[in-house]
C-alpha cells in the first residue's frame, strides 16, 4: 500500500526542469498507488489474509526496488545516515499499511482514500509541537475544516461501516506519524528511504511467516490464476507508484504538484466503481471536495508564505 505523500510535509523540492513532465508522472502515481489498493481490496474479498497480502506485497516490492535501483546507483544507496529513524519510520509505514488495507475490507475505496487525506493536515495541526514549527492559526483552521469534510464523508446516513470508519481514522493518523518520520530522514536520499521502508517491513513479515502461512495456505492454494496474479501485482502496483513519484519530485517543485496529489481520489472513486460498482453520492462527494479544498488552500498559503 502506498499514498502520494503530500508534499508541504514530507517531500522536498528537487527542481523544476521539466514541470509538465513532473505533473504527469505524479498522475500516473496515483493511478498506479490506486490499483495497489484496489488489488489489495480485491485479494482480500477472496480470502487472502491481511498478513500473507502484506507479505508478498512488501517482499515483491523491495525485490523489483532493489533490482532497478542497484544496478545504477551501487551499494552505498543501502546507508543511512540514521538507521534507527529509518526503522521507525518503516515499522509505521508498516502499521498503516496493514491499518489501510483493513479499512478497504471494509469501506469503498474512494471513501477510504479520501479519509487518509487527513493526515497531512494533521500534521500541519500538531507541527508546532512535534516538528517545533512556528504556531499558525491558518493551519488549525485547514485542519478543523480538513475533519469538517471528513465528517462528512463519515456521516451515519453514509452506510459505512463502523470498524471500517475507525480504522479510516486510525490510518490517518499513522499516515500522519509517517509524514513526521520522513523528515526525520530527510537527510537520506529517497531511494535509500524507499529500499529501508520495504526492507523493515519485509523482515518483521517474514519473521511472522511462519505464523501466518499454516492457516494462509489452504486460501493460497484455492486461488485462481488471475487472483495470484492480482496478489502477485500488488508488490509491482506499490514499486512502481513510488519509483514514479520519486521521478516526478525530480522534475517539478513541490509546491507545484501539491494540488495534483488530491487527483489520487478520482483513481480511487474510477477503480471503485469500475471494480464494486461503488461510487460517492453527491453528498459525500461534497465532503471529499471540503478535504481537497483545505489541503490545496493551506499548501498554496504555505507555499506563499516561503517566497515571502
Amino acid at each position: 500500500m502506498g499514498r502520494v505523500s503530500p508534499t508541504s510535509v514530507s517531500t522536498p523540492a528537487y527542481g523544476a526542469t521539466r514541470p509538465v513532465a513532473g505533473i504527469t508522472v505524479l498522475v500516473l502515481s496515483t493511478w498506479a498507488l490506486s490499483t495497489l489498493d484496489a488489488s489489495g481490496k480485491w485479494v482480500m474479498n477472496a480470502g487472502v489474509s491481511l498478513l500473507m497480502l502484506c507479505w508478498v506485497r512488501y517482499v515483491l516490492h523491495l525485490v523489483l526496488v532493489l533490482a532497478l535501483v542497484l544496478p545504477t546507483r551501487g551499494l552505498s544507496v543501502l546507508r543511512t545516515i540514521r538507521p534507527r529513524a529509518q526503522i521507525v519510520r518503516g515499522s509505521v509505514m508498516l502499521l498503516s499499511t496493514m491499518s489501510f488495507f483493513t479499512t478497504l475490507h471494509y469501506l469503498p475505496q474512494a471513501e477510504a482514500t479520501a479519509i487518509n487525506f487527513l493526515a497531512p493536515l494533521i500534521v500541519l495541526a500538531v507541527a508546532p509541537w512535534v516538528l517545533k514549527e512556528p504556531a499558525r492559526l491558518s493551519r488549525w483552521v485547514a485542519a478543523g475544516v480538513g475533519f469538517l469534510g471528513v465528517l462528512v464523508i463519515i456521516r451515519p446516513d453514509a452506510g459505512l461501516d463502523t470498524a471500517g470508519t475507525m480504522f479510516g481514522l486510525l490510518t490517518a493518523c499513522l499516515f500522519a506519524c509517517q509524514f513526521i518520520a520522513t523528515r526525520r530522514v530527510a537527510v537520506d536520499g529517497p531511494f535509500t528511504t524507499l529500499i529501508w521502508s520495504g526492507a523493515v517491513g519485509s523482515v518483521a513479515l517474514t519473521a511472522a511467516l511462519p505464523f501466518v502461512l499454516p492457516a494462509a495456505l489452504p486460501v493460497l492454494s484455492s486461488l485462481s490464476p488471475l487472483q495470484w496474479v492480482v496478489l502477485a501485482s500488488t508488490g509491482f502496483w506499490g514499486a512502481l507508484g513510488h519509483l514514479l513519484q520519486i521521478q516526478a519530485y525530480r522534475n517539478a517543485p513541490a509546491s507545484m504538484l501539491a494540488p495534483f496529489v488530491y487527483l489520487q481520489i478520482i483513481s480511487a472513486a474510477g477503480l471503485g466503481w469500475l471494480i464494486w460498482g461503488q461510487f460517492p453520492d453527491p453528498l459525500t462527494w461534497l465532503g471529499i471536495a471540503v478535504v481537497c479544498a483545505s489541503g490545496i488552500t493551506i499548501g498554496v498559503v504555505e507555499w506563499r508564505r516561503r517566497k515571502l
